[in-house]
């Protein structure tokens, strides 16, 4: 492989070696355990979330991204806080429909060579260097998931979290995929899992598909209504938070 014609550079040169030095396995631990802190801090007030997944490559004026900020609009309107990955696209649809109505807008970002900027729509924002740091922050603080139109990213995002849900580690908060055309191909694959046993018809249950805007919050708003009572955090001046 030509490795000077990587999409994304390596950070460091990768050699065949094994084990990298303790000495560098515990720095690459600290900063693992700083940037979690980091987050948990930023991110501790921000008040209960639903998070919204989906491409960076949807721009304003696609249908996508329009109905990613009629989604935001309507979080805000919930009274829950609007959290994404940061980025532009569908992200910055949810962030923009949720702080144009005077919501909170929220964004955990990523270091990315392309495509990953933060957006102009966020009342709070935080960086990350690696994905799993930000996969979990975006699922910590949220009690609904709504998976737009997105690629690779998008579906790493939504299978982690429903095999979270589907092995009990998180509730079983309500997950919807919007946009049941782009959708179709893989509601086949989910339908022939259960079919061939991998999963099970329950499990099927797990997610809401659907192209309407008014469908997949009120889903939402009944289910969170019916198992939760959402708590709000004082904040503590003197932890400088």
């Amino acid at each position: 492989m030509d490795t000077n014609n990587r999409i994304i550079p390596a950070k460091e040169p990768v050699f065949l070696e094994g084990p990298r030095p303790r000495r560098k396995e515990l720095v690459f631990a600290w900063n693992v355990f700083t940037q979690f802190i980091k987050g948990f801090r930023t991110l501790h007030f921000v008040g209960p979330c639903i998070t919204v997944f989906g491409s960076a490559r949807f721009h304003e004026g696609h249908p996508y991204y329009e109905n990613a900020r009629k989604i935001g609009k309507m979080i805000s309107e919930l009274g829950f806080t609007t959290m994404t990955g940061g980025g532009p696209g569908i992200m910055e649809g949810a962030n923009r429909g949720a702080f144009e109505n005077g919501g909170t807008s929220v964004g955990v970002n990523i270091k990315l060579p392309f495509e990953q900027h933060p957006n102009h729509y966020l009342t709070k924002s935080i960086t990350f260097d690696y994905f799993f740091i930000r996969k979990v922050l975006l699922v910590k603080y949220s009690y609904a998931f709504i998976i737009l139109p997105g690629g690779f990213g998008t579906m790493d995002e939504l299978f982690e979290t429903i095999t979270l849900i589907q092995t009990k580690v998180i509730y079983d908060f309500p997950v919807v995929l919007f946009g049941t055309e782009y959708y179709a191909p893989l509601r086949a694959v989910i339908d022939d899992m259960a079919v061939k046993g991998s999963i099970s018809e329950n499990d099927k249950k797990l997610i809401l598909f659907t192209d309407d805007v008014d469908e997949a919050m009120n889903f939402i708003a009944s289910y969170i209504k019916k198992t939760f009572k959402v708590k709000y955090r004082f904040h503590r001046y003197w932890l400088f938070e």
